[in-house]
């Protein structure tokens, strides 16, 4: 079986979590995620995070510390899932792929309807918040 990389950013700034929902139709449809993507290969996990947020939100990061990571099967490719915090260095929101983006507090958090592999992701920072608190 195939393997990929892929990533996710996870940006916080004054007790909340910058999140985004997928547009209508496509892979996961109307989903909160964390921003990120497939890892091209011969990229570092933190230069696809770069890219990623760059494509999708306009926004230029600087990636931070390794948080978690979780595995999924999609289209008989197998996936880590590689998450780290992102710290965001630049730019202005300019949605591309998400049909919207947002800054929520740990609350709506866990409320959000996200894909399967960001809700491990979320579950995770949930279980960890105070992480994100000791960074402010």
């Amino acid at each position: 079986m195939e393997e990929r990389l892929t990533t996710a950013g996870v940006a916080y700034r004054n007790g909340e979590f910058l999140v985004a929902r997928r547009e209508k139709g496509g892979p996961l449809s109307e989903k909160w995620e964390f921003v990120g993507g497939k890892n091209r290969w011969g990229e570092t996990i933190e230069e696809s995070l770069e890219r990623e947020w760059k494509e999708e939100l306009d926004l230029d990061i600087s990636p931070r510390e390794y948080l978690c990571e979780t595995e999924f099967i999609n289209g008989g490719v197998h996936y880590t899932l590689k998450c780290h915090r992102v710290e965001i260095i630049g730019g202005n929101i300019r949605l591309k792929v998400h049909e919207d983006v947002k800054w929520v507090r740990e609350e709506e958090l866990a409320k959000l309807d996200f894909g399967p592999s960001d809700s491990r992701i979320r579950d995770w920072i949930l279980s960890n918040v105070q992480c994100f608190k000791s960074h402010q």
